[in-house]
């Protein structure tokens, strides 16, 4: 059965009908848990990898959706009242320096190099992923948490720098550490630090892009039919954010993650 599938994403026209509702369905997964909570971005790697793609070309070829999804859900947070956007621009700014050096590394590693980088890398994002939820959830904001909020000094933009550096290497996971500095650093409960999360990467993204795109390490036609499906997932579950908690999915992610990452360092041997 996986030695068929496995062909079948090799071998078939990405247009055609079975692979459309693939890269959609797919597509409205990763849009909708990146949206809740983060690390889904993984499992898009792994689908274009399994269609033949190198992981540069992968990694290029998944922004398109990420900033598509991210735009969407931005507005509807915003709409809710949980994105503060001059904090975001604050925390935006520093993400998107880091990631030009992050996603030119990523364009001009060796693949396999890469791989081994993501396999290590990958793990350590997940225990961070279940790390972060130990009492962040039902945060009350004071005005000692508020007043921490706007304050932004060098030490944070260099902290936010770092953390869009991964960014622009791999999207899958930047967003958990978005919201793991917004939550500890800034003050914010997890809603908010969410908001900012969707707005920061939305201002990093067309810059990560563009060095991808510069590369030729974008498949445009994979990348937009899988952007549709990011597009109605993100809005979908920017709807039932505010209701719902991410933990569940959350841990869900960090276990398939940590499958990808051995599978990753695995098949160098």
């Amino acid at each position: 059965m996986f030695n068929s599938l496995s062909e079948y994403l090799l071998t078939s026209d990405p247009l055609s009908a079975g692979m459309i509702a693939i890269l959609t369905g797919t597509g409205i997964f990763v849009g909708f848990v990146n949206t809740l909570a983060g690390m889904a971005t993984a499992l898009s790697y792994a689908l274009f990898m399994a269609m033949g793609m190198p992981i540069n070309v992968a990694n290029g070829t998944t922004r398109v959706g990420v900033l598509a999804q991210f735009a969407v859900s931005s507005v509807v947070f915003k709409k809710s009242g949980y994105l503060d956007l001059g904090l975001g621009t604050k925390v935006g700014i520093p993400v998107a320096l880091g990631s030009i050096a992050g996603a030119q590394a990523a364009a001009v590693l060796n693949p396999e190099v890469m791989e081994v980088a993501m396999g290590i890398m990958l793990p350590i994002m997940a225990f961070l992923l279940l790390y972060s939820q130990k009492g962040r959830e039902g945060r009350v904001i004071t005005p000692e948490l508020e007043a921490r909020s706007k304050k932004f000094g060098l030490l944070k933009f260099i902290a936010f720098v770092f953390i869009g550096a991964y960014g622009g290497f791999t999207h899958a996971g930047v967003g958990i550490l978005i919201i793991f500095g917004s939550f500890y650093m800034l003050g914010l409960d997890i809603l908010r630090a969410n908001g900012i999360k969707q707005f920061a990467v939305v201002i990093y993204t067309p810059l990560a892009l563009s060095i991808f795109i510069w590369h030729g390490q974008v498949n445009w036609p994979v990348a937009l039919v899988y952007a549709v499906g990011n597009v109605i997932g993100a809005f979908i579950a920017s709807k039932f954010a505010v209701k719902f908690g991410a933990k569940f999915i959350n841990y869900a992610i960090a276990l398939a993650v940590c499958a990808m990452s051995f599978w990753l360092i695995y098949k160098q041997f």
